[in-house]
């Protein structure tokens, strides 16, 4: 908040009570890693850029394909083919210049999950296979920083808030294993708009961590049935089987 540029940019921010002069400086201060460019990364990305977050990785190994068009609305028909990270991170400088945006090309796994996280403020996790979310999950409560995940199926979707504390539960306690019926959006479809929903509600939960303003999902999940305009949230509780928050 040096100058009038970024006070004219951010006006609705600062007069939010919530937010304020404090709270800007709170999101351009903070750094946060997306884990998946697609879906729900894309919305997140571009709703955190327009926020004034001060640095934003991108991670996600894939390049555009055609059918991600439908939902991925970070690319255009003419980034088919490219490095969805490399092409989000100019997207996102384009949107805002003043957030710093690292592309990693690079697949997230466990052995290199924690180096990749290191020096965070805050991870989103969009990314579509378990392997990945174990991994993330396990790396961002080893490392003590807080975990925003999302998911979505068909009609359906979740944001919940993990790591958020020692206390709190990980998302190994709400998810223990790989569920045998997972399924895929590629087998199954998915509703483009409802993953702009689902990021867009990722973004907001980071929004409200990094300025401490209001009530965030930490401790809670928050699922959504579109289709039948339905939405709830459940308390989550702690796993002391927990193969990772419980050692």
């Amino acid at each position: 908040m040096s100058d009038e540029i970024d006070i004219e940019r951010f006006a609705r921010h600062i007069v939010l009570r919530e937010i304020g002069g404090p709270g800007q400086q709170a999101l351009s201060k903070a750094h946060a890693v997306l884990i998946g460019a697609g879906g729900l990364g894309a919305p997140a990305a571009l709703y955190l850029a327009a926020a004034g977050i001060g640095r934003l990785t991108l991670i996600d190994p894939d390049h555009v394909s055609l059918d991600n068009l439908q939902r991925q609305i970070l690319f255009r028909t003419q980034d088919v083919g490219l490095s969805k990270a490399e092409t989000g991170a100019k997207a996102l400088i384009a949107l805002n210049p003043g957030t710093a945006v690292t592309a990693v090309t690079a697949a997230l796994d466990a052995p290199n999950a924690q180096s990749l996280l290191e020096g965070a403020d805050l991870v989103l996790d969009g990314c579509d296979n378990f392997e990945t979310r174990f991994a993330v999950n396990a790396a961002s409560r080893a490392l003590g920083i807080p975990l925003i995940s999302g998911a979505v199926g068909r009609w359906d979707g979740q944001v919940s808030l993990f790591n958020a504390s020692a206390d709190a539960p990980c998302y190994r306690c709400w998810v223990p294993e790989v569920p045998p019926d997972a399924e895929t959006c590629a087998r199954v479809g998915i509703v483009g708009a409802l993953t702009g929903v689902i990021g867009s509600m990722m973004a907001l939960e980071a929004i409200k961590h990094i300025c401490s303003a209001g009530e965030t999902l930490d401790g809670r999940i928050f699922l959504l049935d579109a289709l039948g305009v339905d939405s709830r949230t459940v308390k989550l509780a702690k796993d002391p089987a927990c193969p990772v928050c419980s050692r």
